[in-house]
């Protein structure tokens, strides 16, 4: 009797937390169909023939990179990220300073 409802009570179990996470699914799809939804009317008319063009392109260019290039360039965008934040980081650094000198 006790194997029983063990199972009982870990499929009814399962059961609920299959709904549970199907809400936050649902919810989630629902949230990035209305952000795609907002997307497309802010850059309605926007994406010029030159720009898709361009667009078009460099994802050429990137599928035919060779590994090797592959890795170096997504060093170099990773560098330039750090850098963006170090900058973004000494820019906020001296606002802080600045306010703390007002006191």
């Amino acid at each position: 009797m006790g194997i029983k409802n063990f199972f009982k009570n870990a499929f009814s179990d399962m059961k609920k937390s299959a709904k549970a996470q199907h809400e936050v699914d649902k919810a989630n799809f629902e949230a990035t169909k209305a952000e795609a939804k907002a997307n497309f009317e802010e850059n309605k008319f926007h994406n010029s023939l030159a720009r898709a063009k361009a667009q078009g392109k460099k994802s050429w260019d990137d599928a035919h990179l060779s590994p090797a290039e592959r890795q170096a360039k997504m060093q170099a965008e990773r560098e330039e990220q750090i850098a963006s934040a170090k900058e973004r980081t000494d820019i906020a650094n001296a606002r802080y300073e600045q306010a703390k000198k007002k006191d």
